[in-house]
């Protein structure tokens, strides 16, 4: 006859299983482990000694507010002679006696999140069960440890801004296993809507990366929900802050959490990515940020941007953009509802750009079927497909009201950039959206995403050639040449108006205010001659005009009076900030205080105001950001310099990411890579 075990008290073994399961650096003050993989804790029994197959003990795991078997909520489950990692299942692995090694495993397609376990009439036991990347029979199962460090257990890394000529690597902290973080992103499981209106069936969800990331992709933005972050594009940043102010996603997490789950303000799309990206390491899903250069925003689903300018070459308003960049995530995981050709890396776009099923969400959708023109498949593949392939139509709106179209050379979905495994070196990975330009391949892909213009839709080239080149150092605060080149390729002398214009500009295509113009109406080319024409962009005159972005966008229009066509090349150049160099004073180990020296040498020729340091690491810094503010002006040339103490309390290669504010000179980045000795 079964005896149940009389249990009195437990052990959870915190610090062995967490560490086992990964999750460590949550820290060791509770149970958080790995879902189809067993964890062990210890029982003392109040009487008796455990017997094999004489003792028993009945166990019911249960997670969510409303746990049932039918949604796959509950597990009831009792002693079997070994763990079955495909399903809830519980042995003992210690010798008979008085104290029981307890093996549990949950199974590998539970949903994760919060779980109590019963032992029998003895009492329950919590703790926290995740995604599972190092389990084979997870979904989310990457075979690969060091992608494992890198996507999931990695607490920071590198975003790329600036431009496709000029990619610029912003450090980022993501924090996932800082205090408190883990708990933020359950909450924010627990606020989205769906939840909200039917806990029991989301909960169920929750065994489901595909479910998982698409509520993810809705609560990161506002928009339709109690999300995390506010979109702001306008440039005025009152009541909050500028999307340039974040180093990381940990200070935004604790403020929605701390302040009722309102939206922190402000975010835009690689703040977005960045936070997301952050609660998906957290829960389990390895993720990354990527960046895709000459993103289109195509707004009607007709795979097609179309521009309108002036007889002047400047761009007129529009609803559809070309952003100089866009940033969104991908996740990893299998996808049992499609072809097993499309599972791996899969999209997702938390910035509210479109609606999903009426809800600002995007994805995730599987990079193979973008590349594939698949565009049927869940989820929102025609957008993503749009962004790395629209094609791009400019037409020149003349005073008399008609319009003729331009040719121009500009394509979408370029350099599209992530972090390297490894190191902060940037991994180029178009050819996993697309075929290269003109192959056999990509017509393919086009044709079966319906993409007809694409394939029409020929260049003419009139045998004039139209480059924009920009100088070799372009540094904010200093004068400097671009030049447009323009080539005769024609057997005939060509008599040309050669308009370029330049005007500053921010990341999601929208234009400011003009940096510097110039209108040649006789140029004359010889067969076979080309000309270089120079434009001087003045600090005195774009300083004003430069948004946060420090991007200025050129656009070179030339007319043949011969056939009226005309020819537009556009160029966004990125002005570099100066340099910050960060130097660790002090042997780098655990628990020691330390000092950062930063320095930088103001590029301007005018002085710097009100100038502050901010240092901030994940395992670095307390989870919170440290300040230096510096009382004296900064000179012409000057250094500014700064000394920041701060104490890690993790072994291990961190990054401490600085950043730079003034009057003049505003969200200036910076890091430096930390190992950490025990």
């Amino acid at each position: 006859m079964a005896q149940t075990l009389n249990i009195d008290r437990w052990n959870l073994e915190c610090e062995f299983n967490n560490t086992d399961h990964r999750t460590d650096l949550n820290g060791v003050d509770r149970l958080i482990v790995r879902r189809g993989q067993p964890f062990t804790i210890s029982l003392y029994l109040r009487s008796g000694t455990y017997q094999p197959g004489v003792s028993s003990l009945d166990c019911i795991a249960e997670t969510g507010p409303q746990p049932s078997e039918q949604y796959g909520t509950r597990a009831s489950f009792g002693l079997s002679a070994k763990i079955d990692t495909s399903c809830w299942s519980a042995a003992v692995t210690s010798p008979p006696g008085e104290m029981v090694a307890l093996s549990i495993c949950s199974a590998p397609n539970a949903p994760i999140g919060r779980y109590t376990l019963t032992l029998g009439q003895s009492g329950q036991i919590e703790f926290i069960l995740l995604f599972n990347p190092w389990c084979q029979g997870d979904v989310v199962y990457m075979d690969n440890e060091k992608s494992l460090e890198e996507y999931v257990l990695s607490q920071d890394g590198i975003i790329f801004r600036g431009s496709n000529k000029h990619p610029i690597p912003t450090p980022w902290n993501f924090g996932q296993f800082e205090t408190g973080i883990l708990d933020i992103c359950l909450r924010i499981l627990d606020m989205n809507p769906k939840c909200l209106r039917n806990p029991g069936k989301d909960c169920s969800g929750r065994r489901n990366p595909i479910y998982v990331s698409r509520v993810l992709s809705a609560m990161v933005n506002c928009n339709d929900d109690k999300g995390v972050v506010l979109g702001n594009w306008t440039g005025k940043y009152d009541g909050g802050v500028s999307p340039m102010s974040w180093r990381g996603s940990v200070e935004i997490l604790r403020n929605w959490d701390t302040q009722a789950c309102q939206p922190v303000c402000y975010g835009q799309c690689w703040v977005f990515a960045a936070v997301a990206c952050t609660i998906s390491r957290a829960l389990g899903i390895p993720c990354r940020v990527v960046t895709n250069y000459w993103s289109a925003h195509d707004s009607n689903s007709n795979l097609m941007i179309e521009r309108y300018i002036d007889e002047n070459g400047k761009l007129l308003k529009s609803g559809e953009m070309i952003w100089n960049y866009h940033c969104w995530v991908e996740s990893w995981m299998t996808r049992p509802d499609l072809k097993s050709d499309f599972n791996g890396w899969q999209a997702s776009d938390p910035t509210p750009q479109e609606k999903s099923g009426g809800v600002y969400c995007c994805g995730p959708v599987p990079l193979r079927a973008i590349k594939e023109g698949e565009l049927t498949f869940k989820y929102d593949a025609p957008f993503i497909f749009a962004e790395v392939n629209a094609d791009v139509i400019t037409f020149m709106k003349r005073k008399d009201g008609s319009t003729s179209e331009v040719t121009t050379s500009t394509v979408v979905g370029q350099k599209i950039s992530t972090k390297s495994v490894g190191s902060d070196d940037r991994e180029d990975i178009t050819h996993l959206y697309k075929y290269s330009e003109g192959s056999a391949e990509e017509r393919a892909a086009f044709e079966k995403a319906n993409h007809q213009n694409k394939l029409l839709h020929q260049q003419q080239n009139q045998g004039l050639q139209l480059i924009i080149k920009p100088s070799s150092e372009m540094r904010k605060g200093c004068d400097f040449d671009v030049y447009a080149e323009v080539i005769n390729k024609t057997d005939s002398v060509k008599k040309c108006r050669l308009v370029f214009g330049s005007c500053a500009a921010s990341y999601n295509g929208t234009l400011g205010e003009n940096c510097g113009f110039k209108d040649l109406l006789n140029v004359e080319l010889s067969p076979g001659a080309g000309r270089k024409v120079p434009l001087k962009l003045n600090y005195s005159k774009y300083s004003s005009a430069l948004t946060e972005d420090n991007l200025i966008r050129l656009a070179a229009l030339l007319v043949d009076y011969s056939t009226g066509e005309a020819t537009l090349a556009v160029r966004n150049i990125v002005l570099d900030n100066p340099e910050i160099k960060v130097r660790i004073l002090g042997e780098p180990k655990e628990n020691r205080k330390l000092a950062a020296e930063i320095t930088l040498q103001n590029p301007l020729p005018e002085p710097l105001e009100n100038c502050c340091f901010s240092i901030e690491g994940a395992n670095l810094t307390g989870g919170r950001a440290i300040s230096e503010r510096l009382g004296s002006a900064v000179g012409p040339g000057e250094e500014v310099k700064a000394k920041i103490y701060f104490t890690p309390n993790h072994s291990g290669l961190r990054k401490l990411v600085v950043n730079f504010d003034s009057n003049k000179l505003c969200h200036v980045k910076g890091y430096r890579n930390v190992i950490i000795g025990k």
